[in-house]
């Protein structure tokens, strides 16, 4: 219990401080671009059309909203931060419980290192990580819709609670799973990919002989999981527009974004624009290719 206790601390703090990144990101991945890109230099030194970057559009949310405004959103993702916690631990502590005597009886040492054991720990973490998520989407629903507000100057989504009221009474229960289907199977590739790759990468590239062994495969977890991420960012992507599509706010509606019926008709209208990426990085944001500024809209067209 203790330690679940500190987990939801430690993950609080955590969210609080990486909010205002993950807000201003939310808007580029929606398509808000309220500054005008500038002329700046490549790392070879060519003239490029530049995005504003993290600092830039963090400056202009606080001319407008002032410093609190950075942190739009936060009460409901703070829940879904505590409530995730738990749910996983709990989740991973039944499994546990349940599991294989192969893996937690007194073998366990002799096959730390086989692909059975990686499948093992994979799948009890895949359990768990989709019961939270599927526990706290809503609160992500409800996160994203009080960020993109910031596009339309709305305020229909100001509260907790009152945001639940506003998703079931226009939405039903459904409202409040939006996006969810591209989340999961990002987070169950990316899972999957990460664990996988890093095995092969310690069973076959890494000498057991080596000094520092056990840096190094933690290096290769983290580089992996890098990895992991990037390639499945589309499915993040996706998950937080239908999140926010046709929910009755201007960033979610024509003519700022389009309306799509499911998950898969809006990957493969970003596809076709080549915008699977976009908000992948929040630095250095080359202006796309075959893009206008349109100040009307302040977006891309």
């Amino acid at each position: 219990m203790a330690d679940t206790c500190g987990q939801v601390l430690l993950g609080s703090g955590l969210t609080v401080l990486s909010h205002p990144l993950m807000y201003i990101k939310v808007l580029i991945q929606v398509g808000h671009e309220p500054l005008p890109p500038t002329l700046g230099r490549n790392l070879f030194g060519r003239p490029v059309h530049q995005l504003p970057g993290l600092f830039a559009y963090a400056k202009h949310i606080v001319r407008v909203d002032g410093k609190g405004g950075l942190f739009k959103g936060l009460s409901s993702r703070l829940c879904a931060s505590a409530i995730g916690t738990v749910v996983h631990s709990k989740v991973v502590q039944k499994c546990q419980e349940h599991g294989t005597p192969q893996v937690l009886g007194g073998q366990q040492k002799a096959v730390d290192g086989s692909l059975q054991h990686v499948i093992n720990e994979t799948t009890r973490e895949m359990i768990a990580r989709s019961c939270a998520a599927v526990v706290t989407h809503p609160f992500h629903v409800i996160t994203l819709r009080c960020m993109v507000q910031f596009i339309g100057r709305e305020t229909k989504y100001s509260g907790v609670f009152d945001s639940i009221v506003t998703v079931y009474r226009e939405e039903g229960l459904l409202g409040f799973f939006a996006g969810l289907v591209p989340r999961l199977l990002g987070d169950i590739l990316s899972l999957w990919i990460c664990n996988l790759l890093a095995h092969v990468i310690n069973t076959y590239a890494i000498d057991d002989s080596m000094s520092h062994t056990g840096e190094i495969k933690n290096c290769s977890q983290a580089v992996t999981g890098f990895f992991a991420s990037m390639l499945t960012y589309p499915f993040v992507l996706v998950s937080n527009l239908m999140a926010v599509n046709n929910c009755g706010l201007a960033g979610g509606l024509p003519p700022y974004a389009s309306v799509y019926p499911t998950w898969v008709d809006c990957w493969r209208h970003l596809s076709r624009e080549g915008d699977l990426s976009r908000g992948n990085s929040v630095f250095f944001r080359k202006l796309p290719a075959g893009k206008t500024y349109t100040s009307e809209q302040k977006r891309f067209c």
